[in-house]
């Protein structure tokens, strides 16, 4: 489906543009790196409306305001997100705006895992500029584009399928309070943090428990562990 034109700043529609305005917006904590994806954008889409995040609370912060959001362009590893906690809270508080994982982090396995939580392509931060342009734009027409050296169809084992069925069906504030847990916070400060009640943040992790199918902190915080990229690297290292 095109993107609907969009108005000017009188709030009439636009009747100079040549194409469509999509939104964008880039999340990386490298001002350098965030600066050359702007450029790539900018260069295939004239009238593109690109806003940049240097940490992960100002993703959100972006989409809220913003309202309409054609496309993020993620970086895995930024202030906020451990691994693919960001990938999943974004997945599941905006389920209609395609996200694009941009990372260093090309293991054939973490970019699987990308797909399988959900990300509309992965685009290595190597990738030359005219590539990164068209995987842009294939996503924007509706198509998932990753390397062309990974093999979707090679599924992941059931024990992993399992699990990242079950973290895939966290809600996104049962993802933040995860995240928490794994950093160690007590339930007040977790409370603190969100601006909800102890007894809000303790409904969250009995909820977190049954979905990923344990029965402890400790045992949630261990699955919390596997969202690293690392941890799925260093497993499938192990497998070969």
């Amino acid at each position: 489906m095109p993107p609907v034109e969009r108005c000017g700043r009188d709030g009439m529609p636009g009747q100079n543009l040549k194409q469509p305005l999509y939104r964008f917006v880039i999340a990386d904590d490298h001002p350098l790196f965030r600066g050359a994806l702007r450029e790539a954008v900018a260069g295939s889409f004239d009238n593109a409306d690109i806003a940049e995040a240097g940490c992960f609370d100002e993703v959100s912060k972006l989409i809220d305001r913003h309202g309409e959001v054609d496309l993020v362009l993620l970086d895995l590893a930024m202030p906020g997100v451990r691994g693919f906690s960001g990938l999943l809270y974004l997945r599941a508080q905006y389920p209609s705006v395609p996200v694009v994982v941009v990372s260093g982090n090309q293991d054939l396995t973490v970019v699987r895992r990308c797909m399988e939580f959900g990300a509309s392509g992965f685009i290595p931060k190597t990738l030359p500029v005219e590539m990164i342009r068209e995987a842009i734009g294939k996503v924007l027409d509706g198509a998932v584009w990753y390397p062309s050296d990974v093999d979707p169809a090679l599924g992941a084992d059931s024990e992993t399928r399992q699990l990242v069925s079950r973290l895939a069906g966290l809600t996104p504030q049962q993802v933040r309070v995860l995240m928490m847990l794994s950093e160690g916070l007590l339930n007040k400060q977790i409370a603190y943090a969100l601006g909800v009640s102890e007894a809000t943040v303790k409904a969250h992790v009995s909820a977190i428990l049954q979905k990923l199918g344990v029965d402890s902190r400790t045992q949630a915080v261990i699955i919390a562990s596997k969202i690293d990229p690392e941890q799925w690297q260093q497993a499938a290292e192990s497998e070969h």
